[in-house]
């Protein structure tokens, strides 16, 4: 790893009050982004726990997801699954929809993407409620394939995100707020 530290990574997050609703804090990690050896550092965090596992495919989930997906697929030697916006893919979809802290959504992705037997990551910038990642973690599930785990950069852990997966998938994050010291 690099000299960068955690903490280095922390003061890069920045704070958007009532972003993207009254009400909520937005951890904004495009500072982070700005700086190559922040971004090649928690890169290396994020595939830190996957040393020696085989990943055939990284299910990316749009759109801070891709930023952060691309590169540990490449890392990890894996295929990328994007996880889109409904309406942005060019071919036919499994969609799930998912409860957000501020609304709803879905997301879709390729009915060709990943199959029985391919194990999969999930890589997202953040999880907060979990409806994004649990959205992604069912369609790994109807695709039959097999769920290795989650890796985020962040996580809110007051909003309780992860408890909203199988119990038996890893999640592991780079940061957590409320930051435990």
């Amino acid at each position: 790893m690099s000299s960068i530290t955690i903490d280095d990574l922390y003061a890069a997050i920045r704070d958007v009050p009532d972003f993207p609703s009254p009400g909520i804090l937005f951890r904004d990690i495009t500072p982070l982004l700005l700086r190559p050896d922040l971004l090649d550092a928690a890169v290396k965090h994020m595939v830190a726990p996957l040393d020696g596992k085989k990943v055939d495919k990284v299910v990316a989930i749009e759109s801070r997801g891709f930023i952060l997906g691309a590169p540990i697929a490449l890392a990890l030697g894996s295929g990328l699954v994007p996880a889109r916006k409904v309406g942005k893919l060019p071919w036919r979809t499994r969609r799930m929809e998912y409860a957000l802290e501020y609304g709803t959504d879905a997301i879709e992705v390729h009915l060709d993407a990943m199959g029985k037997g391919d194990r999969v990551l999930i890589v997202d910038d953040l999880i907060a409620t979990g409806g994004t990642v649990h959205a992604a973690a069912r369609a790994v599930e109807e695709a039959g394939a097999q769920l290795l785990g989650v890796t985020v950069l962040i996580e809110l852990a007051e909003l309780n995100g992860r408890d909203r997966l199988p119990e038996d998938a890893d999640v592991w994050t780079v940061m957590r707020y409320p930051r435990q010291v």
